[in-house]
């Protein structure tokens, strides 16, 4: 069974319908990209799968051992959050608030992963620093980290090098490629068309025309997809 399954989905705000009949599934140990233009729907499919908003209809479904709360989540950044007044080490352990349940402190095993995914960031020596005083690429360093410490099966990652300058944004995806070869499924919205051709399994385009293939599939019909953009009809190919 698929490691999550998305059945004939309509997404949208307050009713107003953004996209459609949207059908994908995404295995254990993939790398899917989501692109397609601003306002297509890339981010509001993100929220949904993480039941951050309702499908306007049709379902998702998660399977292979994975559940809807081990799903760890690498947002765009705001102003206010770049500004967030809290240390290193504090924000990569709230990542493992989902782990808590009822209890209102954080376990030995919970610090040991914080401290681990830290290590794996190689943000060992910041984990005392405060969080706003950090460059954007180590902020997502850290994010990363946290995102980590809710998951060992499925990272989404929404624009995770967005701001970044091009030599942080190529250490970037060198260490999301690193987790994606430690078994760690990969979904990441990018605008970033040459990063996704070189890394992903998988693409899922969503515009006037849903694409949802194979990266090769994608590369036969790249052309196509963008020419599309610029007429008037929606159509899905799968």
């Amino acid at each position: 069974m698929a490691q999550l399954l998305c059945e004939n989905l309509s997404l949208g705000y307050n009713s107003r319908t953004i996209v459609e009949n949207l059908n994908f599934s995404v295995n254990t140990g993939d790398y899917l990209c989501i692109v397609g233009e601003n306002g297509s729907g890339k981010s509001t499919l993100m929220k949904t799968i993480l039941r951050l908003l309702k499908p306007l209809s049709g379902k998702i479904i998660t399977g292979d051992g994975l559940l809807p709360d081990e799903i760890g989540y690498l947002p765009q950044q705001t102003e206010v959050q770049r500004d967030f007044p809290a240390s290193v080490s504090e924000i990569v352990l709230s990542g493992c608030q989902s782990r808590c349940g009822k209890r209102p402190f954080y376990n030995r095993a919970e610090k040991k992963l914080a401290e681990e995914n830290i290590k794996k960031m190689g943000i060992e020596a910041l984990k005392k620093n405060c969080y706003r005083e950090l460059s954007g690429g180590q902020q997502q360093r850290v994010l990363l980290a946290r995102a980590l410490c809710a998951t060992q099966k499925m990272l989404l990652l929404d624009e995770p090098v967005s701001g970044l300058d091009p030599v942080v944004t190529k250490e970037m995806y060198t260490l999301i490629e690193q987790l994606h070869k430690d078994g760690i499924t990969i979904i990441m919205i990018s605008h970033d068309i040459e990063a996704a051709i070189k890394y992903a399994t998988h693409i899922l385009h969503i515009g006037k025309k849903i694409f949802f293939g194979t990266k090769q599939e994608y590369l036969s019909q790249k052309d196509s997809l963008e020419e599309d953009e610029n007429d008037g009809h929606t159509d899905t190919i799968l």
